[in-house]
């Protein structure tokens, strides 16, 4: 059988919904994991979203900020709803599944973004970023005969020199310090996640799923980042067939500032 998964930063799912929509209705994934809903769980649009055939959803929201929330067609069973940092805001959501003979513990992510300055010492945002990467080692990658992790979502850094527009102008700019990538990397390989996106991906490729608001034209600049990640179990890698970055997404009504991005598995 196929498996489908999709990630996306939707930047306020009560206001992007047609794009939700459209998206489900076009591409169809199993499942879709949204970042930043800023949306309270009892405010959460459900109907919409069940209309189109995802019955099951689970979501971990609050009021005007933060927030993600997984839409399936297959059964959800919650496993947690993780607090970071000794803050109570919504980040972190986990669900388990079954995918045909696969049963699989999904993490879904949104990452502090850690403001503008790149200092943990006069930022709290930035030092917030730092503690919260540090406290994700404790999120491994199970696995065992029948069983698979994947941890998608926003997690707001940009790893590799070819994740940025400009390596060597993006170096002081928050995503892409090289205290954020080392310690990104660092926590990645500790929980032993493999990072889909660049499997078999040549590094001096280009792979962006982000491009700033700020840019008059950002399809002709193109200056994105990769900030959107899909990692998996080391047992789940034979069975990845693909990814796309829905880059022509950045261009519809409304836009997210973020793109959706969708894997595909074969079991």
């Amino acid at each position: 059988m196929s498996f489908s998964l999709a990630t996306w930063n939707i930047n306020s799912v009560r206001l992007r919904m047609p794009l939700v929509e459209h998206f489900l209705q076009e591409y169809q994934p199993d499942v879709l994991c949204l970042q930043e809903t800023k949306c309270p769980d009892d405010q959460f649009p459900f109907k919409p979203l069940r209309k189109l055939g995802y019955e099951h959803i689970a979501i971990h929201g609050q009021k005007g900020y933060h927030g993600v929330a997984t839409i399936s067609r297959l059964p959800l069973e919650i496993v947690e709803k993780r607090r970071f940092c000794e803050i109570d805001d919504s980040r972190h959501l986990s669900v388990r599944l079954e995918a045909g003979p696969r049963q699989i513990l999904l993490h879904n992510f949104y990452v502090p973004a850690g403001g503008d300055e790149p200092d943990p010492q006069i930022n709290p945002k930035f030092r917030h970023k730092l503690d919260f990467v540090e406290e994700m080692r404790k999120i491994r990658a199970e696995q065992d005969e029948t069983s698979s992790s994947i941890l998608v979502g926003d997690l707001n850094i940009a790893p590799r020199e070819h994740d940025v527009w400009s390596h060597k102008q993006l170096l002081k700019v928050v995503s892409h310090t090289p205290i954020e990538t080392s310690s990104f990397e660092a926590m990645r390989k500790a929980g032993e996640w493999v990072d889909l996106m660049r499997h078999n991906i040549p590094d001096e490729q280009k792979i962006y799923t982000w491009w700033s608001y700020r840019a008059r034209d950002w399809d002709a600049s193109d200056r994105g980042r990769r900030l959107d990640h899909v990692w998996s179990s080391q047992n789940l890698v034979p069975n990845f067939s693909g990814y796309e970055i829905l880059r022509q997404a950045r261009g519809w009504e409304r836009p997210s500032d973020h793109v959706p991005v969708l894997a595909r598995f074969d079991f």
